[in-house]
């Protein structure tokens, strides 16, 4: 009689226990976050002119140095609701880049993606050109680990993926935020990302503050002007574009920031 009444105690115990904790997982589906993209300047000088860095290039380089911060920082928010989502950074400064061209000094992405279709438009201004890229969403190749760090107030897993089959992206996606999203491009994760870096580019987005509300669907539509395209004629366009314009690295290196 003592095991069973032990018994019904523990099973009721476990059923308030699993009560309470269904109580406290709160799932976000809908909201606004903002992100913060940081630039390190001083090494993607270094990587796009290399052997060239001498003389006069060399003495502009120490004078950005002693003049512009290593890291610039920019600023984007995205929101999202019914598995839409808009990404669309905040306009900035123009920064000058004296002596040298840096492509991550802008932000030319205006990016909509609709999860269930898995579609997306892409508003991307390239110098003075403004394009309208339709496709399917990119996929990305995720490796998720059992590392974890805590970003805007949620727990986030470690993913290791490559983009365009070598550029090597880390990423912090949260579960909670059971949306495969993310900044820029960068989706494809059973939660929303909330902090990436590409390492070998020297560039980063991480979140800054995820505010759980309602966001009327409305406000989540895709952007409308400009030429449209799918990806393959993006790149097409662009390689007309950078032709003989610089070194095989610097093109290459232009081309990637573009099309990421």
């Amino acid at each position: 009689m003592i095991m069973k009444s032990l018994t019904l105690t523990i099973a009721a115990l476990l059923i308030t226990a699993n009560v309470l904790f269904a109580q406290n997982v709160r799932f976000v589906t809908s909201g606004s976050i903002e992100y913060e993209k940081s630039v390190n300047t001083y090494a993607i000088i270094k990587k796009m002119y290399g052997d060239d860095m001498e003389g006069l290039r060399q003495q502009a380089f120490d004078q950005y140095k002693k003049t512009q911060p290593q890291f610039k920082i920019f600023k984007s928010t995205l929101n999202f609701a019914n598995n839409k989502i808009l990404f669309v950074p905040i306009p900035a400064d123009a920064v000058n880049n004296n002596f040298f061209f840096i492509p991550d000094l802008v932000q030319p992405n205006t990016i909509y993606s609709d999860r269930d279709a898995g579609l997306t438009t892409i508003q991307k201004t390239v110098f003075e050109q403004t394009f309208l890229v339709k496709d399917t969403i990119r996929k990305i190749k995720w490796k998720i680990t059992d590392e974890t760090r805590e970003i805007a107030g949620y727990t986030c897993r470690r993913a290791n993926g490559l983009v365009m089959d070598s550029i090597y992206v880390v990423a912090f996606f949260a579960e909670k935020i059971p949306v495969s999203g993310g900044p820029e491009t960068f989706s494809g994760l059973p939660g929303m990302i909330l902090q990436v870096a590409l390492p070998h580019e020297n560039v980063s987005w991480l979140a800054t503050k995820v505010t759980d509300m309602t966001v009327a669907p409305e406000s989540i539509a895709p952007p409308k002007k400009g030429k449209v395209l799918n990806n393959k004629q993006l790149y097409n366009t662009l390689e007309t574009v950078f032709k003989n314009q610089g070194t095989p690295t610097q093109v290459n290196m232009v081309m990637k920031d573009f099309m990421l």
